[in-house]
């Protein structure tokens, strides 16, 4: 994606002068008082190593698969799909890195052996994995103590990136990352007793709903105490014309807008639809106010009456946390509610009236295309086309078998269709899109056996900009998330032709050098913890226990080409081109390593590997 990149370019440069500076520290993300450099010659070939273009490689190595995976059976259509058997590792890695977390030579080793096809279905029935409350229990996070838990955000963020760096179904956590960025929900506005348990919830209910069907996936959000809490849901009552209050409209206004149907009405294909060139409004401030109705009488269910005894004041059990919201009839709204041609009668029944409401939200033209388009801007591009947005929405509308919103089927319809598979978007100079900071950071733990000695991944939020990825799971800094998904970077090529690119809106001079510099003593050093044997915070005692393991990377240490070629394939699917690996193998030859090195030394030119490749635009830019 060469505009891309190019926009790139000038970021890139401006944060050259930074790339040693120490990393700052926080409270929750300490750092060691300076950072081990890399090899002079190294560094200084760091960003003069990114160029255009693309080129080949290899690598070797593996790793041990899961034992004995469930076989899915391929139930969705395939007709149409080309290139749904990858024909190399540079495919199988391209396709993973769409659909997952990373590409290892053991994954892509599999795929290549099954296809994508019967790849895809052996994900729909995977999973395997501890939920992240049962984590949260598991680490004593739910008993009632001295430390607090119920009042804390971080067990949520070491249960998060539990979840995301290490266990199995990595697709399926792959998909409920991108849920989470278009139902956004965000924790760090949750001032509410037991948070970091309503959130691990909230992730179970992403990650249990990925491959489901999107009316219950709304549903399930919609009452869940998470989004209660952040949209207003919780709490919301009915009218009262002696006070002049009225439903709170929070929930309704953003169900709309962010979550199904947009704000302009739309075609098939996500382009708006015109009344005299201009964009026809999908809702009016009326359909918010009729909607509001239906979103009250909910509120936490604390009904199991059990409290808890904490200095002078009690809370209630954990339990509200994991289960939806209950409803009080006293508090709905009984008035007529009027939104989107649909009327809901007065004194309709609060379960009754949310149906409704549900199944117009769900129903509606738009929502197919609308959620289309932002899940192809998620894993495989930032503009799609026309047409390959109408292929995922009718799929959307249509699985094949006349069931609408089978999410299995959209994933099926955006990782197959010829725009993500075809050699032609490889080629083209608007296809692809910028990687997340938190997913470079995922991946880079995935492909390199990242591990927490103690089991406690102890591993803070990473919003800081500067020093840090300025950006972190179930995070999101507003209901928007973290970038637009309409989003234009001014003053470059892209917004000469109005071309989206979301992730954009994270990129300055300053979020390049701290994700450089946090990076750099990562790949390292790995991530540095406090006390990681006990569960709480605590702010003492730190180690090194979350690490990388770069056993496969040390067998071809020896042999600057093949690592580097090893690399570029693991990480960026082989999309770095020829003049770029030969600039990082002449810095890597330029400090001589053979199999009588130090192990100190062997580790440098890995480091200094990893690190190159992931500051160069072609990888930055996934295709």
């Amino acid at each position: 994606m060469m505009e891309i990149e190019q926009a790139l370019e000038p970021a890139a440069d401006a944060s050259a002068a930074m790339r040693h500076h120490e990393p700052g520290s926080s409270p929750e993300n300490p750092t060691p008082a300076s950072l081990h450099a890399l090899a002079p010659s190294a560094a200084a070939a760091l960003l003069a190593a990114c160029g255009g273009g693309s080129g080949g490689g290899g690598g070797s190595g593996g790793s041990a698969a899961e034992t004995a995976p469930p076989v899915g059976v391929i139930d969705f259509p395939t007709a149409g799909y080309s290139h749904i058997q990858p024909a190399n590792d540079a495919e199988a890695a391209r396709f993973l890195q769409q659909a997952q977390f990373s590409s290892t030579p053991a994954e892509m080793t599999e795929l290549r052996g099954m296809g994508c096809a019967q790849w895809l279905a052996n994900q729909f029935v995977r999973y395997q994995g501890v939920t992240g409350w049962n984590w949260l229990e598991a680490r004593g996070y739910g008993v009632v103590d001295s430390n607090r838990y119920f009042f804390n955000h971080y067990p949520a963020d070491f249960m998060i990136w539990s979840q995301l760096l290490s266990g199995p179904d990595m697709m399926r956590k792959r998909v409920a990352l991108a849920l989470s960025e278009f139902f956004v929900s965000s924790l760090a506005s949750a001032e509410f007793t037991w948070r970091a348990h309503a959130y691990a919830s909230w992730w179970d209910t992403l990650v249990r709903n990925a491959f489901g069907n999107y009316r219950q996936l709304l549903e399930d959000v919609t009452l869940h105490p998470a989004m209660g809490y952040f949209l207003n849901t919780k709490g919301n009552q009915k009218e009262n014309a002696s006070t002049g209050r009225v439903p709170d409209e929070n929930y309704a206004r953003e169900v709309m807008q962010l979550f199904t149907i947009g704000v302009v009405e739309l075609n098939l294909d996500g382009t708006p639809k015109t009344s005299g060139g201009v964009p026809l409004e999908s809702y009016t401030q009326a359909d918010v106010t009729g909607l509001a109705r239906v979103f009250t009488g909910y509120d936490f269910d604390t009904s199991d009456g059990v409290r808890h005894a904490v200095d002078n004041y009690t809370i209630e059990s954990k339990a509200f946390a994991g289960k939806r919201m209950s409803f009080n009839a006293n508090r709905h709204s009984n008035l007529e509610a009027r939104f989107l041609g649909t009327t809901v009668p007065a004194n309709t029944p609060g379960p009754t009236a949310l149906r409704m409401a549900l199944d117009t939200l769900f129903n509606h033209p738009n929502t197919g295309p609308f959620f289309a388009r932002q899940m192809i801007q998620r894993l495989v591009t930032s503009n799609p086309s026309p047409a390959y947005v109408a292929r995922v929405a009718a799929r959307f509308n249509d699985n094949g078998a006349g069931v609408r919103g089978d999410l299995k089927a959209v994933w099926v319809a955006i990782l197959l269709d010829d725009e993500a598979r075809g050699p032609a978007s490889l080629q083209s100079t608007t296809f692809g899109k910028l990687r997340e900071p938190m997913l470079r950071f995922i991946q880079w733990a995935r492909t390199f056996g990242v591990t927490s000695a103690a089991g406690s991944w102890k591993i803070f939020e990473l919003n800081n900009a500067a020093t840090q990825l300025g950006q972190s799971p179930l995070r999101s800094p507003s209901v928007f998330n973290f970038f637009r998904p309409g989003y234009v970077p001014p003053g470059t090529a892209l917004s000469a032709t109005g071309a989206t690119a979301p992730e954009f809106q994270l990129v300055n001079e300053s979020t390049v050098g701290g994700y450089l510099n946090f990076m750099q003593g990562v790949i390292e050093r790995g991530i540095n913890c406090p006390e990681p044997g006990v569960p709480q915070a605590a702010w003492t005692n730190y180690a090194y226990d979350v690490q990388a393991n770069y056993s496969r990377e040390l067998a071809l240490v020896a042999d600057a080409t093949a690592l580097v070629n090893h690399v570029c394939l693991v990480l960026a699917a082989n999309q770095i081109s020829s003049a770029s690996r030969a600039t990082m193998v002449s810095a890597l030859n330029a400090t001589p390593v053979t199999t009588a090195s130090s192990d100190t030394l062997k580790r440098r030119r890995i480091w200094a590997t990893i690190l190159m490749v992931m500051a160069c635009p072609e990888y930055l830019i996934q295709k």
